[in-house]
């Protein structure tokens, strides 16, 4: 027998076992939290799909409230004095979205606009059955998973935005949303229409990924910059329509709407140029929005030019005004910077 034949070494091989004890002796050295249970690590895949649920489950109790006593009452009074009202149907829709998603993810950290009254049959919801979606959703089973770790998402939810327009029967406005942030950047948003004539409508989109089918393909017009059209808030619709004439132009168009939401989705699907805000605002008002409009490769920002960031610990309100373009940021972005620097 001849045993002196040369022994070769896959190098491939070894790199790929010297990588996999990098990553072993990484986590364990403390340069990253080793997960030690499941829930440590999350499939976003599986995070938007509970997100859409979550979403169409409240948008279905949103509807549910019209057929009964609203049971309004107010929360107070904005800075502008404009009553912020709440009503069953806000916590109806809290109780389902908030606590599903708790029960199916118990490990993430969930921020809402409501809060629960302590009803046990509250708590006590269903998780989410993420295998299943509607047949619109379907191109979501395509996607890859991605694993992120628990630690670093957190979901903000709004149960009903544009309250007060739905106490006034103003349903068009009206959305429930979902968004969930990566180390506090939006990177998943869902936004539920509950009242369109035919059909319920749920628009999501996933960072770098993809969006619903029924986000519009929207061209980039250069010509739009010399007459933009802005939407602006129902609540202080005077000054803001003066400013963004003052900084846009004489030939501006001001559309005035209601809910965050639905104002974001105008810019996303192009029946506005322009959404803009310059008072405080929550930010479970903007969350899903600011993800979809990225995901489009438009963008959100304060009036002051800075990102906005969705820590679970951070200051909940936006105070120096919204930004929302789809194309154009910048330019926008430095027209309102001239006109609001003239304005105490």
């Amino acid at each position: 027998m001849n045993f002196g034949g040369t022994l070769r070494i896959n190098k491939f091989a070894c790199f790929t076992l010297a990588f996999v004890l990098f990553l072993i002796i990484y986590w364990r050295s403390g340069g990253s939290s080793y997960p030690t249970d499941k829930n440590d690590l999350i499939n976003l895949k599986t995070l938007l799909k509970a997100a859409i649920h979550a979403a169409e489950y409240g948008g279905g109790k949103v509807a549910e409230g019209t057929r009964r006593d609203l049971n309004v009452k107010s929360k107070g009074k904005t800075k502008e004095g404009v009553n912020d009202p709440v009503t069953d149907a806000d916590y109806a829709s809290h109780c389902v979205m908030y606590y599903s998603l708790r029960n199916t993810f118990p490990k993430l950290t969930i921020v809402s606009e409501e809060h629960s009254k302590n009803d046990p049959k509250c708590e006590n919801q269903m998780p989410f059955l993420t295998d299943t979606l509607p047949a619109e959703h379907h191109s979501i089973y395509y996607l890859n998973d991605e694993l992120v770790f628990a630690k670093d998402i957190t979901i903000w939810i709004d149960p009903l935005d544009a309250t007060k327009e739905y106490t006034e029967g103003l349903y068009q406005y009206v959305t429930t949303m979902v968004c969930v942030a990566y180390k506090g950047i939006p990177i998943i948003g869902v936004i539920h229409y509950p009242f369109p004539t035919q059909n319920p409508q749920t628009y999501w989109g996933w960072l770098a990924k993809k969006t619903s089918s029924n986000v519009a393909n929207v061209a980039h017009k250069e010509e739009n910059k010399e007459h933009p059209r802005v939407v602006v808030s129902i609540s202080h619709q005077g000054r803001v329509s003066d400013m963004a004439k003052e900084a846009f132009g004489p030939k501006t168009t001001v559309s005035t709407a209601a809910g965050a939401g639905y104002k974001v989705m105008g810019v996303v699907n192009g029946t506005y140029d322009v959404y803009l805000h310059t008072t405080a605002i929550k930010k479970w008002d903007l969350c899903a929005g600011d993800a979809i409009i990225r995901t489009v490769d438009g963008k959100m920002t304060t009036s002051n030019g800075e990102p906005i960031t969705y820590y679970p610990d951070a200051n909940e309100k936006v105070t120096d005004g919204v930004l929302v373009t789809r194309y154009d940021h910048s330019y926008y972005l430095s027209r309102i910077s001239k006109t609001l620097s003239g304005h105490p």
